[in-house]
């Protein structure tokens, strides 16, 4: 499989700028995969809206839980973003039952939901960015939290409104989650900026770039599952 070279840090330029120059090849990659553009293109059947649901729901459970791991491990030289990541966990906490409220509307209750088991690609994403956030270095986490805004605010209302059409869903009915992160993360994607051009510490920058592409990736590994 191929992996995308994580270039150096450039000192000459703010990190956020930095970060979409050296993860720009994986966004594309993303951004082009088959399965996406078949979503993007199709919409889904509701067999895998469900599935895709049912992955989601462990992605955003884990979210918050990810981000107080990082939180716990940061030490004052990052303190500002210790302070984000508590702000940005409030504005996402309990989102897991909007995917929950989605899964109601196209037959999937609470029992079925506990006996999903999630697939291998996700099994990976939870696990390298629990495991990064405590062994790697805590700062990663902020590439989790960049890949998946980046997906929910470019790549959401596109995949929104194909799911949408080919499931005939009335209003926002069983898209809510989807259709609401559209507006919301890009409005986080300003405040993230602003926390990742407080990163001066090229292997913290490193440990961003790494955990931008891992996600990326296996978020793409994820949609090609179900």
């Amino acid at each position: 499989m191929h992996h995308p070279t994580i270039l150096r840090s450039d000192v000459t330029q703010p990190f956020f700028i930095e970060l979409i120059s050296r993860t720009d090849e994986s966004r594309r990659a993303f951004e082009t995969n088959p399965r996406v553009l078949q979503i993007v293109a199709n919409g889904l059947s509701v067999e895998r809206y469900r599935q895709l649901l049912l992955e989601l729901y462990h992605v955003v459970w884990h979210f918050n839980p990810t981000c107080a791991a990082a939180a716990s491990r940061l030490g004052d030289q990052h303190s500002e973003i210790r302070y984000f990541l508590y702000d940005h966990m409030m504005e996402e906490k309990g989102h897991e039952e909007w995917v929950v409220n989605d899964l109601e509307v196209v037959g999937i209750g609470r029992q079925d939901l506990r006996r999903h088991r999630p697939s291998n690609a996700l099994l990976a994403l939870n696990g390298y960015n629990y495991w990064s956030a405590d062994r790697r270095n805590p700062c990663s986490v902020l590439g989790m939290v960049y890949a998946l805004e980046v997906i929910a605010s470019v790549y959401g209302g596109p995949i929104a409104a194909a799911i949408k059409e080919s499931l005939l869903l009335d209003g926002d009915r069983g898209i809510s989650f989807i259709s609401s992160h559209v507006t919301m993360d890009a409005e986080h994607m300003a405040e993230l900026r602003l926390a990742l051009n407080k990163i001066q510490d090229s292997d913290s920058k490193d440990a961003i770039v790494e955990s931008t592409i891992f996600n990326f990736e296996h978020f793409t590994r994820l949609l090609e599952a179900i």
